[in-house]
């Protein structure tokens, strides 16, 4: 708190309260400070308000304040906010209603007993009118995050979902809210409130530091509403207002975006959606959202775990599986490998039982498993029964099988650098076959190397499924950066932005921390190529981009997918191969990996490259990785 001198002119100053000695008197002072302040008209209220606000953040499970009344003098303000404009409008009290809000919210976080005490105090009245937009997004997104905190606990759930709107509200925040914040704020620079620009900046940057801000409160204004509204998800009654389709196909493009990556977001709400048998019909009907959990299950989210529990438990429910097996089979069988993610132990070995369970259930007509995808289930049981076999075989009959695949491994090399891109695919697919399941880093490069010559033949499909393969194989896993960018390449012929977006960085991030002494002699570690390709998926994967196509911001979208108005990147990138990290048939960063580039042997090959006219790079290169 601020010092103030001790001949303070102001009568009750909330300061000078605080500075009280005596127990017993500092109490009595501060009851009658919250009791008194809403009915005062005084100037100067907001510094009192603002020092709360601080106390509020910094000591969140402190009760003092809320045994003295702090709930009830908050909603009072917020009240008073909204029914005296006139008020609102004098000295800084336009702050007050977003201070008072939030300091409910920070009170409420954490204890269960506080947000009890702030229920018997009214606020949720007054915080419902913020969340109604009765002032601006700014109210709604502390509104909405006090709100979701009384929502979280058992005890207090019910009064929040006694107010019928709550629900309904919140829905049409999460769906409109990047879209409000764009058009109110974003968009037009010299039209922006002053009061809104100090609270995301505290004074302390200018426009594009705002614009950073604003972009992050629009993504926290979206998530929190969806955490209000997964409160609800939990309760199979609210379920039939929760999965209405124009929602709920929309959940999976709810991301937070990167200014907001610790929140699960549309998958968060999702996943709760999806435990409940209510919950799983409306999401099996709907083919968009089979995809996009399918691809959030392959890819490198922090999240990618919740999409592998909606998969799982959409296909064990016998009522729905046949709806949605030929998607959910696939990209279970890719992930089958995976042995844990963070605290997500075994994950693997439940994915296998999900799909065997699949296979023995099936049954004839419309609940029939599709030959190719029984296929892929039955070789993947196959490789777990091979799996038990070579833990009895000799190692003198191991070694044999590995150096079987290392054979034809190399004859997949040979073929690639002759330009005999499908036939060498066909070989490191007979190098699978025979390579041991225990060996783990060959089946890796492999798998990587089939990736590479999917993409060449423009199989993005096929590429993601092998890359993936290799990812989940890799120890540490989603840690493989060739099999990273060669997922990142086939996401973005897929027009996938925000999946192609987080390979490319973790791609970038598994260079600049790479240990190899002939990269780390490079002044940059990251590559030109993948700088500019997460630059391409940034401004496809914006927060606000649907919005700023929507409010003219972005007048067109031309046919590559750029936005036309912004500022964009027409120059090639390469491929992974092309570039920096393939060459001569070397390992992927093992002790004779080397990072140079590959274009002066392009006319090694018989076959004329093949040109991405879409995406404007060239795809006939150089392989890929070898061991030796």
């Amino acid at each position: 708190m601020d010092k103030v001198s001790s001949d303070c002119p102001y009568p009750g100053c909330f300061f000078c309260v605080m500075k009280e000695g005596n127990p017993s008197k500092r109490r009595a002072s501060i009851l009658k400070f919250f009791r008194e302040l809403p009915s005062q008209d005084d100037d100067g209220q907001v510094l009192p308000i603002s020092g709360l606000w601080n106390t509020a953040m910094a000591h969140p499970n402190d009760p003092e304040f809320i045994e003295l009344g702090i709930f009830e003098c908050m909603a009072a303000l917020i009240w008073k906010g909204l029914k005296n404009r006139r008020w609102l409008s004098h000295d800084q009290n336009i702050y007050i209603p977003y201070y008072a809000a939030h300091i409910i919210g920070s009170y409420t976080m954490n204890m269960e007993e506080f947000a009890e005490r702030a229920v018997r105090a009214g606020v949720i009245p007054p915080l419902v009118e913020l969340l109604r937009g009765r002032l601006t997004w700014v109210e709604q997104r502390v509104a909405v995050r006090a709100l979701g905190h009384l929502a979280t606990y058992a005890s207090t759930f019910a009064a929040v979902a006694s107010h019928g709107e709550i629900l309904e509200l919140s829905i049409q925040l999460a769906m409109s809210s990047l879209e409000i914040v764009y058009s109110h704020f974003y968009q037009y620079v010299d039209r922006r409130l002053s009061y809104h620009c100090d609270l995301l900046t505290r004074g302390m940057g200018g426009v594009e530091m705002e614009s950073r801000k604003a972009e992050e409160w629009a993504s926290q204004l979206q998530c929190w509403s969806l955490q209000l509204i997964n409160c609800f998800a939990f309760k199979p009654e609210f379920l039939p207002t929760i999965c209405k389709a124009e929602f709920i196909v929309k959940l999976p493009g709810m991301w937070g975006g990167l200014v907001n990556e610790n929140s699960p977001a549309g998958i968060g709400l999702l996943r709760t959606i999806c435990h409940h048998k209510h919950g799983r019909g409306p999401v099996a009907t709907c083919s968009g959202i089979l995809e996009a959990l399918c691809n959030i299950a392959r890819s490198s989210d922090d999240w990618q775990y919740m999409a592998i529990d909606c998969l799982q438990w959409l296909l064990q429910d016998p009522s729905i599986s046949h709806k949605v097996m030929d998607k959910a089979v696939p990209a279970l069988v890719d992930l089958a490998e995976i042995s844990s993610l963070g605290d997500h132990k075994k994950l693997g070995e439940s994915i296998i039982n999900a799909l065997q369970e699949c296979v023995q259930s099936q049954g004839t007509g419309r609940n029939s498993i599709a030959g190719c995808t029984k296929e892929e289930v039955e070789e993947l049981l196959s490789s777990r029964q091979r799996l038990k076999w070579e833990k009895n075989m000799p190692k003198e009959d191991l070694h044999i099988k590995q150096a079987a695949a290392l054979v034809v491994k190399l004859e997949g090399n040979s073929l690639f650098s002759s330009g005999n891109i499908s036939g060498a695919a066909s070989k490191y697919s007979e190098a699978l076959a025979l390579c041991p399941m225990r060996s783990k880093k060959e089946r890796v490069v492999l798998y990587s190397n089939r990736a590479q010559c999917h993409l060449l033949l423009q199989q993005p499909l096929a590429a993601i499924s092998d890359a993936t393969r290799a990812l989940c194989l890799h120890n540490p896993v989603n840690r493989h950066a060739k099999s990273l960018w060669r997922r990142a390449q086939a996401y973005d012929m897929l027009g996938l932005a925000k999946e192609s977006l987080l390979d490319a960085i973790l791609f970038i991030n598994e260079c600049s921390q790479s240990s190899d002494p002939d990269l780390s002699l490079r002044q940059n570690k990251v590559p030109d190529y993948a700088e500019r390709l997460v630059k391409k998926q940034m401004r496809a994967a914006w927060l606000f981009r649907e919005a700023a196509i929507k409010h003219g911001g972005v007048h067109c979208e031309g046919a590559d997918g750029e936005m036309c108005g912004q500022e964009s990147d027409d120059s090639e990138w390469e491929t992974a191969s092309e570039s920096d990290i393939a060459n001569d048939g070397r390992d992927d960063m093992g002790d004779d990996f080397e990072w140079k580039n590959d274009f002066e042997r392009k006319d090694k090959y018989d076959k004329p490259p093949v040109k991405d006219t879409k995406r404007g790079y060239n795809v006939n290169v150089q392989l890929t990785e070898d061991e030796e």
